[in-house]
């Protein structure tokens, strides 16, 4: 594993064993819906929607979406990055019969994973807990682009700070978990967000839920792709 970016690892560290075992609790069936105001289901819709046969997951979490989510296939190629350990290893506990790969990584540092490209990468809850400004942040999309098949599709959903309605427990809360280094989202804006997918992506989808920005974008076509060390099948 690359070492991870000197402030990358405040996002990831939160993630201890006790708190992943609250996380579905706390976060998927409190703060989705009373706070954030982006129910889980809606998130759940968008892993049915758009995961494929061979699926990438970034920043795993308890790895729930995956538990339920309806892949097209019985057998999916899946794989999991993530800069913590203990997040990677109850994910891949939860979904074990689906046998993934966990590897890890900081996304903001360029990867090296080898492996088959994916026809779909999500990143759910990510760029949020991930440093710096959005121009910066984006450097997660530079280095998983070839990871992405031709014609695949990335998708996710964070939670920002600007260009959203933000009740005042979501103010609230957030300032907290800025405080904190749980969060890095003070100043991720809506705008911000859409500047840089459409940088890198032609067909662009975004929908906000609450102050949480559901998304899904396909490649450029028009040039060529970098292209991910081939070698060792996920």
């Amino acid at each position: 594993m690359n070492a991870p970016t000197p402030s990358s690892h405040a996002g990831q560290a939160v993630y201890t064993r006790h708190n992943l075992a609250r996380y579905d609790t706390l976060v998927l069936r409190a703060s989705n819906r009373w706070i954030w105001r982006c129910p889980t289901s809606r998130l759940r819709a968008d892993y049915d929607r758009h995961v494929a046969a061979a699926h990438l997951d970034v920043g795993v979490g308890t790895g729930y979406f995956l538990d339920h989510c309806h892949f097209p296939v019985p057998r999916p190629r899946l794989t999991l990055f993530d800069l913590n350990a203990e997040a990677l290893a109850h994910a891949a506990a939860r979904v074990a019969r689906h046998e993934p790969r966990t590897e890890r990584v900081d996304v903001l540092a360029p990867i090296a994973v080898e492996t088959e490209p994916f026809g779909s990468i999500a990143m759910n809850y990510l760029l949020h807990c991930l440093p710096g400004p959005m121009t910066y942040k984006a450097r997660a999309f530079d280095h998983l682009i070839p990871y992405l098949a031709p014609g695949g599709v990335l998708f996710g959903a964070t939670i920002l700070s600007a260009g959203v309605r933000r009740s005042a427990a979501a103010r609230r809360l957030m300032a907290l978990y800025n405080a904190r280094g749980i969060f890095d989202n003070v100043g991720d804006s809506l705008v911000g967000l859409r500047d840089e997918l459409e940088a890198r992506f032609d067909d662009v989808r975004m929908i906000v839920t609450g102050c949480v920005a559901r998304f899904a974008v396909r490649q450029h076509s028009g040039h060529e792709r970098p292209q991910a060390p081939t070698g060792r099948s996920a």
